[in-house]
């Protein structure tokens, strides 16, 4: 990380992702300034930081201008991490969905310019490419199948502008399918904390549609590291960088290896509709990324599952009572 960044800001720092590049930049030494509504992300996830000095933790919607070009004036660099990312609750409200994605990102990045903040670090997905023939290169045709992925690419095309015409630093990073501890539970949780929280309940996972679909797997360690890449690379154009593993798994072939893992082998997974807006194939061509970034993925997602059972406590926390038969001990 550049010295002459000092006070770095992480939209949606009590989050999945945002947390842990919250522990990763504290972790370097550098003051930390969270800007969190609280409506998806957990103030516990950020709580060990409470009473280090270096960090702060505000309270504040990405929607009211005023209140975060107060929030950005003096940062050295942003990773916005704030959104409504599920595709079924932008189904549901895409008017909500546009206001934070869209909006939102249009406020952090007119603060940015006005406080002539050094790098911008913008959170998109691989949603943009809809069904793009896979593995999808950053120079797939993008084909947005819900109004989440929509909001991203318009996110996207915002960094650009602001690059081109005002010389800000804004990158994109299109995460592909991330996991890991604190990925809370609930309506719009991703597919693997709601197979392990059947498995842990010792009811078997449910796969919508007939599993062949695939998906890119990527852990959340490896996500701050291309993040933090991105902060350290300078020069870097506003062109969209992918960030995943390169490898396809089948929705069919992790919940049956989330089965041999929880040593549940006696339940078999049962099948139910295809989500509305979902996609066949999804898989990165991170070309890109190992070269402007020097991303190199580590965690295997066989590796990166057991680490997370391993932790399902914390990932639990607020749950465990349902939980009445415990998880063998896991190598």
């Amino acid at each position: 990380m550049p010295r002459s960044c000092s006070k770095i800001i992480v939209t949606g720092g009590a989050g999945f992702i945002g947390s842990h590049l919250v522990d990763r930049i504290l972790s370097e030494g550098h003051e930390v300034v969270v800007i969190d509504d609280l409506s998806q992300g957990r103030l516990e996830n950020v709580s060990r930081h409470l009473n280090n000095d270096s960090f702060k933790f505000i309270e504040a919607d990405i929607r009211e201008f005023a209140r975060v070009e107060a929030i950005v004036k003096d940062a050295d660099a942003i990773f916005h991490e704030a959104a409504v990312v599920s595709v079924t609750r932008s189904l549901e409200d895409p008017a909500y969905t546009n206001g934070v994605n869209v909006a939102g990102t249009l406020n952090l990045l007119k603060a940015s310019l006005n406080s002539k903040v050094k790098k911008f670090i913008y959170a998109s997905s691989c949603a943009v490419y809809g069904e793009a023939e896979s593995p999808q290169s950053e120079e797939s045709p993008t084909s947005p199948r819900s109004p989440y992925a929509v909001t991203k690419i318009a996110a996207e095309n915002y960094c650009k502008v602001f690059n081109r015409l005002y010389g800000l630093e804004a990158i994109p990073l299109r995460y592909f399918n991330v996991y890991g501890s604190r990925q809370s539970y609930g309506p719009y949780s991703g597919v693997i904390t709601k197979f392990i929280d059947r498995l842990i309940r010792g009811e078997p996972p449910v796969i919508n549609g007939d599993g062949e679909q695939t998906r890119d797997f990527v852990n959340v360690s490896d996500i701050v590291e291309a993040n933090m890449l991105a902060l350290e690379r300078t020069g870097l154009p506003s062109d969209p960088i992918n960030i995943g593993t390169g490898t396809a798994t089948s929705i069919k072939d992790l919940a049956n290896l989330l089965i041999d893992i929880t040593g549940r082998k006696h339940l078999k997974p049962a099948f139910d509709q295809p989500r509305i807006g979902g996609i066949r194939h999804s898989c990165a061509d991170i070309s890109r990324a190992k070269r402007a970034l020097g991303y190199d993925p580590k965690i295997s997602l066989k590796e990166g599952l057991v680490k997370l059972l391993n932790d399902y406590e914390e990932l639990f926390h607020f749950n465990q009572k349902v939980h009445s038969k415990p998880l063998p001990q896991l190598i």
